[in-house]
């Protein structure tokens, strides 16, 4: 049991990575077509961006249902894994930073602070071109002490 927890939490972390490359190379470079209404918003709920959903929860689908079929319980944490990466996704993503949902409108968390500049500097670009912080639950260090100062300047 210890092994699959271990298994889901290791792809967990792993999908950070996964999401900072993708973001960077797949949505910045050939796929910029899906993603570039998130950077120039346009009216109305929904985005082409919102297909990079189904891009992560296939796989994370089918490796829960082919993992329990033929009993390969650690395909089925690999799934799990990429699942709660999934809804972590959304919570700190569409909820908590571009409030696609009005929940979570205000916090001094200073890790909080520090996600939601490092994503308002990634959207500074409107374009493909010249992105920065591409994670995201990873914040670089200047974005986490700027909000500190922030917080304790309070």
């Amino acid at each position: 049991m210890l092994t699959y927890i271990l298994i889901t939490l290791f792809t967990f972390f792993m999908m950070e990575l996964v999401t900072w490359a993708t973001h960077k190379y797949a949505m910045h470079g050939f796929m910029w077509f899906f993603h570039e209404d998130h950077h120039q918003v346009k009216p109305g709920f929904f985005e082409k961006n919102d297909f990079f959903f189904l891009i992560f929860a296939i796989p994370s689908w089918l490796c829960i249902m082919l993992g329990l079929m033929h009993q390969y319980y650690f395909v089925v944490s690999i799934g799990v894994g990429i699942a709660m990466y999934g809804v972590a996704y959304f919570f700190v993503h569409d909820v908590f930073i571009h409030q696609r949902f009005k929940w979570f409108r205000n916090s001094d968390n200073v890790y909080l602070r520090a996600l939601r500049k490092a994503h308002k500097v990634h959207h500074k670009h409107l374009n493909k071109e010249d992105g920065e912080c591409f994670g995201m639950l990873w914040v670089p260090t200047k974005y986490y002490k700027e909000a500190k100062r922030a917080v304790d300047s309070k």
